[in-house]
């Protein structure tokens, strides 16, 4: 099951940027009674934006849960709200306004009337309207959304929270039918074709926040059951957003273009026409085509960041990296040593978080020692909650949990994601040095994200899981149960920790349901501490929040610190000057 669990881990290791070929081009509409975007060649390059990261894993909102495959979705369809790329607030989308019943379990949305779907056709540049967008295709979108057939990570992030999707969910595999999916048992109906009516739970204060959520989206019946699961191939999908998918080769690059007949007033002033995302890893070679004028925007390889940093070419590149964003170890709670409280203690008071964000990291993060990160409602004073780093306590714990000296400790396996190699080396000498144990006992492996993704999946068996993992969590939506349930931690939402619920679970629905902010706080507050203080579970150890910089070039303008915070950059809302990037080539 692909869980999101982070939103841009990847983002501190593998840049966003990479030179590809540009191609003439540009659109205008057909006079012929349907709405076509036709590609026309202009004498001028087309306006390009070229950036870089891990490989994409999916178009299909309803199963988007990497970072990467989160971004383009969020550019090729719209919710129904959003997020203003420079205020970060909720905003309009397709909705235009909503309310909400005075029990709080009721939300109206009413949508706009005048948004098309469009199938693209990359080998003709033309995109053919389908139809207009209507109120029932976000029930549809929502209703397989709480399919548990999809393994979508994000179904566990709104199934408790929307009636009747949690029941579709949980129910067992063999037992769910289409009927089950898309009949009645999800409370989500259409009124008419711009009326959405979406019935909770509980009066979930954080419902609008998560209602830009692209596992909320609309998607277009229509093509999923023509085409299967081919549906979100180039000249297949249909999509309502500003942009178009074009191209999709696997390992190599993703094209998209722009949408010339998307509504104006649901653009944020972009000049950008153009997008390609190709895949790559090595950060290193990145940077070697940022400095060659071939790409937008990189991040600074470790042995060249105080070069750049005080160089004075670079200065007005820079941009700062940070965000409510926690990266972790993540423990498997079905299998030895970590089925056991005291050892997930005892390996979590063996971090150094200040040793690990100077040494690993190069001082770059801000170490955490519990989850929620400040800027997020219902967060703790950083670091004011949680042991911490206690040698003399991690080897008391040990020894209760029957391995004094790390004696008769079973060997464990770290999985990192690429370039974290590391973060679990750091562990294991930790482990040496506190607890004695032997470094014979660790193994660490690197794997792509997809691949750690599968094989720390709760589903696969025990034997076949690591022990232990890196991972992170950036927000959602700006609330402290996106990071204590659904990033995981929560028994109902633990798909890859696979932890046994307890006591601290009732505390989490009873603040999910509270609706006096200040009781909520403190709920908040005693669920970090029953997790992460002395006496706590440890379900995972949080690490650090990532901070630094990475370059952007003078042409590439926009929101840069302030989109993408709370959900995926806006695409549309950036801006190239084509003639300085074109001038900085030599072309």
């Amino acid at each position: 099951m692909f869980h999101k669990i982070l939103k841009s881990c990847m983002a501190l290791l593998i840049p966003v940027s990479i030179v590809v070929m540009l191609i003439p081009g540009g659109f205008a509409t057909a006079q012929n009674g349907t709405i076509t975007v036709v590609a026309t060649y202009q004498e001028d390059e087309v306006v390009t934006l070229n950036v870089a990261g891990g490989e994409i894993i999916t178009f299909d909102p309803q199963v988007a849960g990497d970072s990467g495959s989160i971004n383009v979705v969020s550019n090729l369809f719209h919710g129904l709200t959003d997020t203003d790329p420079v205020t970060t607030e909720i905003v309009p989308a397709l909705a235009t306004s909503w309310t909400v019943s005075e029990d709080g379990i009721t939300w109206t949305f009413h949508l706009r009337d005048d948004v098309m779907w469009y199938r693209y056709n990359p080998a003709s540049g033309t995109a053919d309207a389908l139809r207009l967008v209507v109120a029932q295709d976000f029930v549809y979108g929502i209703q397989r959304g709480c399919d548990p057939r999809l393994g979508s990570g994000y179904s566990a992030v709104v199934a408790p929270i929307i009636a009747g999707c949690n029941i579709v969910y949980n129910t067992p595999l063999p037992d769910v039918t289409n009927d089950l999916v898309f009949g009645n048992t999800t409370h989500v109906s259409a009124l008419d074709d711009t009326t959405l009516v979406i019935e909770l739970n509980f009066a979930a204060g954080f419902f609008l926040s998560m209602s830009r959520l692209w596992t909320l989206y609309a998607v277009h019946r229509e093509t999923i059951e023509q085409f299967g699961d081919a549906w979100t191939e180039p000249g297949n999908i249909a999509t309502n957003g500003p942009f178009f998918l074009e191209e999709d080769i696997d390992g190599v690059r993703r094209v998209m273009v722009r949408n010339k007949n998307h509504s104006p007033d649901l653009d944020y002033g972009d000049n950008i026409e153009r997008i390609v995302w190709t895949t790559i890893e090595d950060e290193a070679t990145v940077f070697v085509l940022y400095q060659d004028h071939q790409l937008d925007v990189s991040g600074i390889p470790l042995a060249e960041r105080q070069n750049v940093l005080n160089d004075p070419a670079y200065q007005d590149q820079l941009i700062p990296i940070y965000g409510p964003t926690v990266f972790y170890f993540g423990f498997a709670h079905d299998k030895a040593p970590f089925d056991n409280i005291h050892v997930r203690r005892a390996f979590a008071a063996i971090v150094d978080r200040n040793a690990f964000v100077a040494e690993v990291l190069d001082g770059l993060g801000v170490p955490m020692i519990h989850f929620t990160p400040p800027g997020i409602f219902g967060a703790p004073p950083v670091n004011e909650v949680g042991a911490g780093f206690d040698p003399d306590y991690a080897a008391a714990e040990l020894a209760a949990a029957g391995y004094p000296d790390c004696q008769g400790l079973p060997a464990i396996s770290f999985i990192t994601f690429n370039g974290a190699g590391d973060w679990a080396t750091f562990w294991a000498a930790a482990a040496e040095e506190y607890l004695g144990c032997s470094a014979d006992l660790f193994t660490v492996q690197q794997l792509e994200f997809p691949a750690l993704i599968e094989a720390i999946n709760g589903e696969t068996g025990s034997e076949d899981r690591p022990h232990a993992w890196t991972l992170g969590w950036g927000a959602d939506y700006p609330d402290a149960h996106n990071f204590v349930h659904d990033a995981g931690l929560a028994c109902d939402a633990a798909r890859n920790l696979l932890r046994p619920c307890s006591d601290v679970d009732m505390l989490i629905d009873q603040a999910a349901r509270e609706t006096d902010p200040a009781v909520r706080q403190q709920l908040y507050l005693e669920i970090e501490t029953a997790f992460f203080g002395p006496d706590g579970e440890h379900p995972i150890v949080p690490l650090f929040m990532p901070s630094g910089v990475a370059l952007r070039k003078s042409w590439y303008t926009g929101p840069h610190t302030t989109d993408g915070l709370f959900f995926a950059p806006h695409w549309d809302a950036y801006n190239i000057d084509m003639a300085a990037k074109l001038a900085a080539r030599g072309e």
